[in-house]
């Protein structure tokens, strides 16, 4: 079934027995799973329909009281194509606002929940907040579902922490450059996908040709800096390659007194010009640390040993 994502309450449809949840979703990691399964499961019981609702910016970008910056797991279109390979084909994205988040529980359940989703059951957290001072919770739920003839799912207090705390675990495994802790709390390699833009062209000069590349959204984590083996997509109608093997840098590229943070690939037997175009990077596997070398032949030196340890571990 294709994928509806809806930006706006006035485009939603009258969806028959709307099994719904609410959350960030960031990362759709395996402690997400749970909680779509279940939507899922019970969906199918109720003969209804399972309706995500999820929040742009997120809502740590707009509450007070976040000290430092946010950086998402997930892109929210990467969020969308994830949720839908699991099974969920409605997603409502809502615009995260004070004025939003300012409004009483009671209004919340009532003219939004209610009024928009006229919801047959609401699968939520044991600890999910929400209104002015996130004074709502679970037994306000609970409370109002007769009166709006709703039912109540508590998803219990073991997989909200695990849920919780593998988004933190990731994020910090992500910025200590440990890709496997990472990927076995996603359940896949970690991604990005940005644009080919123009470089110095350093690279080509020494044999190694990179494509530098552009991330689009600003608030997606990139992984600390090093090297690192990565498998590579080409997203257009102008490249037949699936995947392409290759190794990137990420950092200011200290050997040619690079100041800027830079992210550069260079991707094995391909030689076609690609700039502009779109490009998913697939983290494999961290190489070594970002090293300042004496001069350009010290570092082509290293970047054949790592082309070979690339290509040991990522082949």
């Amino acid at each position: 079934m294709s994928l509806h994502i809806y930006r706006s309450v006035t485009e939603l449809p009258a969806f028959k027995n709307a099994i719904i949840t609410i959350g960030t979703f960031d990362g759709v990691h395996l402690g997400h799973t749970f909680i779509i399964e279940k939507m899922i499961t019970r969906a199918k019981k109720v003969g209804g329909t399972p309706v995500l609702i999820t929040f742009y910016p997120h809502p740590k970008q707009v509450l007070p009281g976040t000290k430092n910056k946010l950086y998402t797991l997930t892109t929210q279109q990467e969020k969308f194509d994830l949720l839908h390979s699991k099974g969920i084909n409605h997603i409502v994205e809502v615009a995260f606002t004070s004025e939003f988040a300012n409004q009483s529980p009671e209004k919340y359940i009532r003219d939004f929940l209610v009024k928009n989703f006229h919801p047959h059951t609401i699968i939520i957290g044991y600890d999910h907040r929400y209104g002015k001072g996130r004074q709502g919770d679970f037994k306000l739920l609970e409370k109002m579902a007769p009166q709006f003839n709703f039912e109540v799912i508590e998803i219990n207090e073991k997989i909200i922490e695990q849920v919780t705390i593998s988004s933190t675990k990731i994020r910090d495994a992500l910025l200590d450059g440990d890709l496997k802790t990472a990927e076995e709390y996603l359940g896949y390699p970690y991604s990005f996908t940005g644009t080919v833009i123009t470089g110095n062209k350093l690279g080509r000069t020494i044999g190694y040709p990179t494509a530098n590349i552009k991330i689009g959204d600003e608030d997606k984590l990139i992984p600390q800096n090093g090297v690192y083996a990565v498998d590579a997509i080409l997203n257009g109608d102008d490249f037949t390659e699936k995947t392409l093997k290759g190794m990137m840098n990420i950092g200011l590229r200290p050997t040619v007194q690079g100041t800027q943070r830079t992210i550069e690939v260079n991707l094995f037997a391909f030689d076609k010009e690609i700039y502009g175009s779109s490009i998913t990077i697939i983290l494999k596997y961290r190489l070594r640390e970002e090293i300042k070398f004496d001069g350009l032949d010290s570092l082509k030196i290293q970047l054949a040993k790592d082309k070979k340890a690339a290509q040991k571990f990522n082949p």
